[in-house]
């Protein structure tokens, strides 16, 4: 008897399993941004700006770390997905057993290194030395709290796996609420310093994991959490999708940073509009993402239980979900980009960054459609268990959007990056769609 916290999405209506499945990760994202920012401005408010250099020189690393326990984790959901659709709760349990203990294993390797070479890391980073020491120590209790960051991953992405989306994200809200409320307290009113500040940070995240493991034990019997075996076949698939999944997620912030760096040479203005920009496009991408999300876990939960027919018929749904989304995201943009540009800037230069971002965003609109629907390409991939193919195509995307972007910038200024995202997306689509109809027949769907 399934727990009614899971939600089967092989049988049902697509489109409403789909958008209930998106909508609270978009909302997941919101908050995790949110949960990210908080430190950052209360360091820098209430402790002073050094602080906030040194939580921000820390962000790079904690970021790669992230990036690897997110990959490995989404990698096992997709891996517990199929054992759902095809109602084998044994195997999905081992998944799970498999995926906090190699987890488990992985953190505490990854902090007793990052402790152990915080220094020699953050040298080799060009940290200044007068922020070096404020760094290390919010970087090494950051490094303890892996563990709690690993098991919250793992078991959010577990339920995910079952079809609930929402749970994860009321333990995450719970989790930046109590991070806020902590740090305003300690930092804000009683006056502690920077250590405090990455001590709330990981009693946030060891609430926030204490918490799904205390709702899958009582709502979701089906993930049994009965230890941390790791299964050594299981192992081995799970590593195989995961470090897949953490390449790809690890091409765009690199792309991103080479394409900060042909921004910088446009002087300060520029850079402004630019930046601004990039935090409209970000709003703009992630619910793309999460319909993307979601199309992973209906075709992982359908190809599971072997029903082909209903994988095909939700991956075209999902593609209209993006097609009916970008509709949306592209008028809001046309019709307000000159309000939300203003909302960023004030001063004597407001003028010109809003005219640059204007012109960015009044191009950038039209192009949105391109990663709608590059995301949900990938999306249908990932859950297909064809992890290569999204990682490939991410490379083709961020190699020609960095390479475009230093032919075209010097001439356009930040509008040419739009242009370059534009190529980068179209050479993305030509190999996924070729790929598609190549694979249909060898995945079933011919």
């Amino acid at each position: 008897m399934l727990a009614m916290a899971s939600t089967d999405l092989t049988k049902g209506n697509i489109i409403r399993q789909l958008v209930g499945y998106a909508v609270p990760l978009v909302l997941g994202s919101l908050f995790q941004l949110a949960y990210n920012a908080v430190d950052s401005i209360i360091a820098g408010r209430f402790i002073g700006t050094e602080a906030l250099a040194a939580t921000g020189m820390a962000g790079p690393v904690m970021n790669i770390l992230i990036l690897g326990i997110s990959g490995l984790s989404i990698g096992a959901g997709v891996i517990m997905s199929q054992y759902f659709g095809a109602k084998d709760y044994r195997m999905l349990g081992r998944e799970l057993s498999t995926l906090l203990g190699s987890g488990l294993v992985f953190s505490l390797v990854a902090a007793a290194l990052g402790i152990a070479f915080t220094h020699p890391l953050l040298r080799v980073l060009n940290v200044p030395e007068e922020v070096e020491n404020l760094t290390a120590i919010y970087l090494r209790i950051i490094f303890l709290g892996l563990p709690f960051t690993c098991f919250y991953n793992a078991l959010s992405q577990a339920m995910k796996s079952v079809g609930d989306s929402a749970t994860p994200l009321k333990f995450l809200a719970a989790s930046s609420v109590l991070n806020c409320v902590l740090d305003l307290f300690l930092i804000g009113v009683l006056g502690f310093g920077i250590t405090c500040s990455a001590v709330t940070t990981v009693v946030a995240e060891a609430v926030s994991a204490i918490l799904c493991f205390w709702y899958i034990k009582r709502r979701i019997p089906v993930l049994s959490l009965d230890g941390f075996s790791i299964d050594r076949s299981l192992l081995r698939t799970t590593l195989e999708y995961g470090s897949v999944t953490a390449l790809q997620q690890a091409c765009q912030p690199v792309g991103k940073l080479l394409i900060q760096s042909s921004v910088n040479t446009l002087g300060v203005a520029v850079v402004a509009a630019y930046n601004a920009v990039t935090r409209v496009d970000d709003f703009a991408f992630t619910p793309e993402q999460s319909i993307s999300h979601a199309i992973t876990t209906f075709s992982a939960q359908n190809r599971g239980a072997g029903n082909m027919k209903r994988v095909r018929e939700g991956f075209r749904r999902g593609l209209f979900l993006e097609a009916v989304y970008f509709v949306f995201i592209a008028s809001v943009v046309l019709l307000f980009n000159k309000p939300i540009m203003s909302l960023f800037v004030s001063g004597e230069d407001s003028l010109t960054v809003v005219a640059e971002g204007h012109e960015y965003l009044s191009t950038m609109a039209f192009l949105y459609i391109f990663p709608a629907f590059t995301n949900g390409i990938q999306g249908f991939f990932r859950g297909m268990g064809d992890m290569k193919v999204t990682l490939v195509s991410t490379f083709i995307q961020t190699l020609f959007r960095v390479i475009f972007t230093f032919i075209l910038v010097p001439r356009y200024g930040i509008h040419g990056i739009a242009y370059a995202c534009a190529i980068g997306w179209s050479l993305m689509l030509l190999f996924e769609v070729p790929y598609y109809f190549h694979s249909k027949r060898k995945l079933g769907l011919a």
